[in-house]
């Protein structure tokens, strides 16, 4: 199974992002245009990586009634996204209704991949909320009803990869961030790997966006990632 590159665009502009992709090497295929670059230019960042040949991981995270989560997925289908994000714990009717309507979108829908715990909680943090289980169980609660409502995949950090894979088989698309280099602080990160180590567990894409934007060479970085994926 083939593990594919997305660099996360966390950045305040579209001229940051397009600086960043073209420092890159054009091996690179994916982009994620998470929250941050988004809510500052909007749609227009889409069209602006799309531009480049580039194909979009749109980061959005929806978390909202059925009705209005709907209408945002056939919205930002428009766009020509590739892959959207919603929240698991949005509940049944939220991801089926996520689901449908991106089924609804003409022959090259957008992959509704459903997050499960954010890689920033762990055990404490999930007590806080009033969970008792741990984060692994939480990830394997979250998927099991995600996928039961029909969406194409998964994002989970890197430690729970392997047991999805295990769980659900070859089918779903499995995104991970938490990545980060041997020797590299994982900070607010608190589940992470190497690229290495996810990609053997049966990741899809590796999400990565520090590591390579801040490093001294950007297009080393993303060259040393890449070369662990081979």
């Amino acid at each position: 199974m083939k593990t594919d590159l997305i660099v996360a665009l966390d950045v305040p502009r579209t001229a940051d992002a397009l600086t960043c992709m073209a420092n890159l090497p054009p091996e690179i295929g994916w982009y994620k245009i998470g929250l941050e670059l988004f809510c500052a230019e909007g749609p227009s960042i889409v069209q602006a990586v799309r531009s480049q040949r580039k194909s979009v991981f749109l980061d959005l995270k929806l978390h909202d009634i059925p009705r209005t989560v709907e209408r945002a997925v056939k919205a930002t289908a428009q766009l020509g996204v590739e892959m959207l994000t919603v929240h698991a714990s949005g509940g049944r009717a939220m991801l089926r209704a996520a689901a449908d309507a991106a089924r609804s979108c003409g022959a090259k829908p957008p992959k509704i991949i459903a997050v499960t715990a954010l890689t920033s909680l762990d055990q404490k943090d999930l007590h806080d909320l009033g969970m008792s289980r741990t984060p692994s169980q939480q990830v394997l609660a979250l998927a099991d009803l995600a996928l039961s409502c029909g969406v194409d995949g998964l994002v989970s950090s890197p430690q729970e990869v392997e047991v999805l894979r295990g769980r659900f088989g070859p089918q779903p698309v499995l995104v991970t961030p938490g990545i980060r280099l041997p020797g590299e602080e994982a900070g607010d990160q608190k589940r992470v790997a190497t690229p290495a180590a996810a990609a053997k567990a049966g990741a899809s894409f590796l999400v990565v966006g520090r590591p390579i934007l801040e490093a001294p060479s950007p297009a080393a970085a993303a060259k040393a990632i890449l070369k662990e994926l081979v």
